[in-house]
């Protein structure tokens, strides 16, 4: 049988590798085997690519060379890495996917829909996630966390007007697709939004539909 991906997509600040570690917890401790990775990143090739994309040198890149290395990463997560795992009958956790270049370089930074639908076509072979967790923030409250934590890299140093375009690009695809998508208000506590995203997968393992 086919394993699941599950997704978890969110602006920065909004919690997205806190969940991922408490979902790794939550399926060890159910026995259950679950891979986790990220994008852009997850294999050799796509950690190099988040070096160069996410590195604040860098300032002088192009909106569209951004889209292309996104998809450059994601093609070879992709073949290396998710289709293997899926086809073997694993569960898989991905911070960030497909979700994430229609909100940050279509919202974000205005790339035409269908030039990024055509790269998603050719860079994942129409995979598509079982379900995505997105976690939804303020921008202002996010950027707050997000400071906390090191120092910016280089799409964190854009202006708050780009992260409202990316947020409100995140909620009209979840409000377009509510079967796949499960949005979680993520400025509720840690446990609060793990237990609501444990709440959503396993409806997914049960062949329920998510509330």
């Amino acid at each position: 049988m086919r394993g699941r991906l599950i997704t978890l997509e969110g602006g920065e600040g909004a919690g997205k590798s806190t969940l991922l570690a408490g979902l790794r917890e939550h399926f060890q401790r159910v026995d259950m085997d679950v891979l986790t990775t990220r994008e852009p990143g997850g294999t050799l090739a796509g950690e190099a690519i988040r070096a160069l994309v996410l590195d604040p040198a860098h300032r002088g890149i192009a909106a569209e060379t951004e889209l292309l290395l996104m998809f450059a990463a994601r093609a070879q997560l992709v073949r290396e890495v998710l289709r293997p795992a899926l086809e073997a009958g694993r569960w898989v956790l991905c911070d960030r996917f497909t979700d994430a270049s229609y909100a940050y370089q279509g919202g974000g930074r205005g790339i035409d829909v269908a030039r990024i639908a055509e790269l998603e076509r050719i860079a994942t072979t129409d995979l598509k996630p079982d379900l995505t967790l997105l976690l939804d923030l303020p921008v202002a409250a996010g950027r707050a966390r997000a400071s906390q934590r090191s120092d910016a890299d280089r799409i964190e140093t854009e202006r708050d007007d780009f992260f409202e375009r990316v947020r409100a690009t995140y909620r009209a695809r979840a409000l377009a697709d509510p079967e796949r998508f499960c949005t979680i208000d993520s400025s509720q506590p840690r446990d609060r939004v793990l237990h609501a995203a444990v709440a959503a997968i396993e409806a997914l393992r049960n062949g329920q539909a998510h509330e």
